[in-house]
């Protein structure tokens, strides 16, 4: 039994790959909380931003869309000073106007969960290949749904950032074969098998 290579560099991230990386997610408020935490990972590592977590989730009222939304200016400085904070006035500005189209996208089709896994008639996709290692950074499904995002007026999710939601939502099981993640994903979930496309800087995983 093996996990998936990355899981291994601290505790931090095996318990995140153990119980929530790769987990289909319909919840709303967790959907922006992964969608905020991959905003904010933006050219940082991601293990920073797991040890970041939880002053993130004290700054952001644990990551309330309707509370977000509502943030002025006083909320921007008050962020900025916190300690442990990543002082990134764009990004924090970024999140507030995402928690506002976030609620757009829940009034026109319910949930932002059900607009996403729109794309995949509420199924996890099984790319070939992934599960043998050959992880891109993005492809085309991530391609379309930032395009859609960045219309509805979100910032910093482009696609790379987008793939990596995808995983990290279940709506993509990119955990190895050998993982016991992968199996166990697929045997709570419906799943569909699709051929790669337009995938870009693939990398081969152990």
């Amino acid at each position: 039994m093996s996990y998936c290579s990355w899981a291994l560099h601290d505790e931090l991230n095996k318990t995140y790959h153990d119980t929530e990386w790769g987990v289909p997610l319909w919840d709303d408020r967790k959907q922006f909380e992964f969608l905020s935490l991959e905003a904010m990972q933006c050219g940082l590592s991601w293990t920073l931003i797991l040890k970041k977590r939880t002053v993130l989730r004290a700054c952001f009222d644990n990551f309330d869309y309707e509370k977000v939304a509502a943030y002025t200016e006083s909320d921007v400085e008050r962020i900025m000073n916190t300690e442990g904070m990543i002082r990134s006035p764009g990004k924090i500005r970024a999140l507030i106007n995402n928690a506002q189209q976030f609620i757009k996208i829940r009034s026109e089709f319910g949930s932002f969960a059900q607009f996403l896994w729109g794309y995949t008639n509420g199924k996890t996709i099984l790319y070939n290949k992934h599960a043998e290692g050959y992880i891109p950074a993005s492809n085309g499904l991530s391609d379309a749904i930032s395009r859609e995002l960045k219309k509805r007026g979100f910032k910093y999710l482009g696609s790379v950032t987008v793939y990596s939601h995808l995983q990290a939502c279940g709506i993509i099981n990119d955990h190895g074969q050998n993982c016991p993640r992968y199996r166990e994903i697929n045997a709570a979930c419906p799943t569909v098998t699709r051929r790669r496309y337009k995938e870009r800087n693939v990398n081969k995983f152990d």
